[in-house]
């Protein structure tokens, strides 16, 4: 189990890094539950590994409980997020001591790539040099939020990202 606050910022990705493709990635598959009051209850298929996980709060800090659940559990709760599910393959890609993971959308998200950096501190949030392969700024950005986007049908309207 993982209990913590959250201190991250989100990026669009400008244009992709060199050598983004060798670099360590995952597949994720996630599905969301109906919510009220600002809380996020998620299911997470990371690789092998499957995850229930409740945030609340937004823009750079939210706390956020994670718990590994039996492929069984989650193969069970899976089919209660129909219509709220989405599709993305994470890269871990070093930057300045830290690990920027980058997100490539699938399904009927394609086309979409942002970046997420997660902090020790508000302080070393805010010091954060983006790499020029970033864009915008997206952090709190209510449209990008991976529960927006799953029950969305495509892309956010604003999807440049400069």
């Amino acid at each position: 189990m993982s209990r913590h606050l959250e201190i991250e910022r989100k990026f669009l990705v400008k244009r992709l890094p060199k050598g983004w493709r060798s670099k360590p990635a995952a597949r994720l598959v996630q599905g969301y539950f109906p919510t009220k009051h600002g809380v996020e209850i998620r299911l997470r298929q990371e690789d092998s590994h499957h995850f229930i996980t409740v945030k609340a709060g937004t823009g750079h800090r939210r706390q956020e409980e994670e718990i590994e659940i039996p492929k069984s559990k989650f193969r069970a709760l899976w089919p209660l997020t129909h219509g709220a599910q989405v599709s993305k393959t994470r890269h871990e890609i070093a930057h300045q001591r830290k690990t920027i993971e980058m997100d490539v959308y699938h399904g009927r998200h394609r086309g979409l790539v942002t970046a997420e950096v997660e902090f020790d501190s508000l302080a070393e949030c805010r010091a954060f040099e983006p790499p020029a392969w970033l864009g915008r700024e997206i952090t709190g950005s209510r449209q990008y939020a991976n529960a927006t986007l799953a029950r969305r049908r495509g892309l956010p309207r604003r999807a440049k990202t400069n």
